[in-house]
């Protein structure tokens, strides 16, 4: 028999600003019972839409800066003038029980990750277009023009980065987007550097007993010759 490790696996999933990494990662976690999202968190203000605790875990700038020097964050990085960053501990706790954790992070964060942890699986998602990318982010209509700019100009260089992911998902068709992330995620569970212990549960000697057995039918063994 064949064990491999119990641990979970790290999954990072990045996109620019408005490649839709959220809206694929909330369907994979209604899929997926072994899947944990991180939740991260920032110093940025708070959206209409945001739900504190599911979204992000929102602090003021003074208070996240302290948590960096308690040694709190796994990785953190400053976006758009806004901290965010992953949270330790309760990674580590999802992994020892075995559970897939999703890291929804930025580019520089998955650097980041990368250095640290780099057995992760690390995936983008990039929009089918440029021209759908900017639809996408004057639709979300949350910043002022000039931060707006700012994250167009942002998103050129990201989009850039994307050779330095494991795989590239384009989000055109979310449903097919969910499947070829399914996908990576289950062919990584078969790579054997994955296998933590690989061996024989069975010793030579015992597999010589059971041959030995008298009521032990060899009609079996010839069969599978």
């Amino acid at each position: 028999m064949i064990k491999s490790k119990k641990t979970g696996q790290v999954i990072v999933i990045s996109s620019p600003s408005g490649g839709g990494k959220g809206t694929v990662i909330s369907e994979l976690l209604k899929r997926n019972k072994n899947l944990w999202l991180s939740v991260s968190t920032t110093s940025r203000p708070i959206r209409a839409n945001d739900i504190p605790g599911t979204t992000y875990n929102f602090v003021s700038k003074e208070e996240f800066e302290k948590e960096i020097e308690e040694g709190y964050f796994l990785e953190y990085t400053n976006y758009v003038g806004n901290y965010y960053g992953t949270p330790k501990g309760p990674i580590k706790e999802k992994l020892d029980q075995g559970i897939d954790v999703i890291l929804e992070i930025e580019i520089e964060g998955a650097s980041n990750i990368k250095k640290l942890l780099p057995e992760s699986i690390f995936i983008f998602i990039m929009p089918p277009s440029i021209k759908t990318l900017v639809k996408r982010l004057k639709k979300r209509n949350t910043d002022s023009n000039d931060k707006l700019l700012e994250r167009f100009h942002k998103t050129y260089k990201e989009i850039n980065e994307v050779t330095k992911y494991n795989y590239v998902v384009v989000n055109d068709i979310l449903e097919d987007t969910i499947d070829k992330v399914e996908a990576i995620i289950k062919a990584e569970k078969c790579r054997v550097d994955r296998i933590e212990e690989v061996y024989l549960d069975t010793k030579e000697e015992e597999i010589h007993e059971l041959l030995m057995e008298e009521d032990y039918d060899n009609s079996t063994i010839t069969e599978k010759i």
